[in-house]
């Protein structure tokens, strides 16, 4: 079913990028991006100090791309309670998910247990979340058609001579 003990879902459909998601979240989520106090709150209770990476986001690779969202909850709500999971569901985006942690604990812990983890004969990559790594690749394509702009405009021709 689309519900687990304790954990009702509710379904939405999510924007990530230009792209459309299936989301499923648990009632009353807040903003995606962990929240400083947040991280602070939960150092302090375990006392731990986490390196810099580390984020309440995961980010996951090579995914089977039939997997459902309940399927990643299974998977990943083994670690602690989850606030939301998007799984990519365009060519662009299968295969991938984002799974947000309401602990930065449980996130790290998650991480450190499924990285390579097999799932239907694939061996999951599991990443803290980026927002740098994630729009780099956009900021790139923007930069080179900035250039190509440039080039046009004052005439320089950079293909080598025939």
């Amino acid at each position: 079913g689309s519900e687990h003990p304790g954990h009702p879902l509710r379904r939405a459909v999510c924007r990530w990028g230009s792209r459309f998601l299936l989301s499923v979240s648990l009632p009353g989520c807040g903003p995606l991006l962990p929240t400083a106090a947040m991280a602070m709150q939960a150092a302090k209770r375990a006392n731990i100090r986490l390196p810099p990476e580390v984020n309440r986001i995961l980010y996951i690779r090579n995914l089977p791309y039939k997997i459902t969202a309940e399927e990643m909850y299974d998977i990943f709500g083994k670690y602690g309670p989850i606030r939301q999971i998007r799984v990519g569901n365009t060519p662009e985006t299968r295969g991938t998910a984002y799974v947000v942690y309401e602990d930065i604990f449980d996130a790290k812990n998650a991480c450190d247990h499924l990285s390579g983890f097999n799932v239907c004969n694939r061996y999951l990559v599991v990443l803290y979340y980026n927002a740098n790594r994630a729009f780099q690749k956009m900021d790139t394509k923007k930069k080179e058609e900035q250039l190509k702009l440039l080039k046009e405009k004052y005439g320089i021709n950079t293909d080598p001579p025939k």
